[in-house]
């Protein structure tokens, strides 16, 4: 894993480890970038609003899975101290976003749904089609079970980290 990390991030690209086999992500389209960004902004907002001691981050940073899995979410949410400068890895995201692609539609409610709550720290796991509502939500409950909700208009509460943010205007 340490490998995959030195080695991706001097290698031009974006890249994810998939049960030790490296893939490369895909340019986007547009509307994935918007709504990426809209969801990015919306976490930030929301972190901001609500004081807590946490960060949004984009696209870019790595979650390790495991010793062969590990992911690039399209945002997610940390909290506790500023992570080191030149850090590329985020060792304990509370919240991660994948806005899903055609190519990447069936890894994203698949794998990654299994993968990302195999990360203690993954409390909720926000599954957002950028031309369609709802937005799926996955949440980790007390007793380890998660819980999948439909967001189709209102907002999404994510405690912890204690946050909330609408959805109404995500894929506008």
């Amino acid at each position: 894993m340490d490998e995959f990390l030195v080695w991706s991030e001097q290698t031009p690209g974006r890249f994810e480890l998939h049960g030790g086999h490296v893939v490369v992500l895909q340019s986007e389209r547009s509307i994935h970038a918007d709504v990426k960004f809209a969801v990015q902004t919306a976490l930030k907002s929301a972190i901001a609003a609500a004081r807590v001691p946490c960060r949004m981050l984009p696209d870019g940073m790595t979650v390790r899975i495991d010793a062969e899995t590990a992911y690039e979410p399209d945002a997610l949410v940390y909290c506790g101290d500023r992570l080191d400068p030149n850090a590329t890895e985020v060792p304990a995201p509370v919240v991660v976003v994948e806005v899903v692609s055609p190519s990447t539609g069936n890894v994203d409610r698949g794998d990654k749904l299994i993968n990302y709550f195999r990360v203690a720290s993954v409390a909720h796991y926000l599954i957002i089609d950028p031309n369609k509502l709802p937005i799926v939500h996955h949440a980790r409950q007390s007793d380890g079970t998660i819980l999948t909700r439909l967001v189709h208009s209102g907002s999404i509460a994510m405690n912890p980290p204690g946050i909330a943010f609408a959805v109404d205007h995500l894929l506008d």
